[in-house]
């Protein structure tokens, strides 16, 4: 999760300037969607990641 949150506060920063358009406010938006979709799909899906980690300590799914 730490790798994820990390890369999601690295891409924000280089949108605050373009937040001023409308395309810049949706551009800034879309790394949020994408991080909060991460979030949900390891919340539903957490029995499964248990799982895993039983085999793999410490294993994460990829945020793309």
């Amino acid at each position: 999760m730490h790798l994820a949150y990390s890369a999601f506060h690295q891409t924000s920063g280089s949108h605050q300037s373009a937040e001023s358009s409308t395309e810049g406010r949706t551009e800034a938006s879309e790394p949020l969607l994408r991080y909060q979709a991460y979030q949900a799909a390891c919340q539903k899906l957490s029995q499964e990641i248990i799982a895993i980690q039983k085999y793999m300590p410490g294993w994460m799914p990829a945020l793309r």
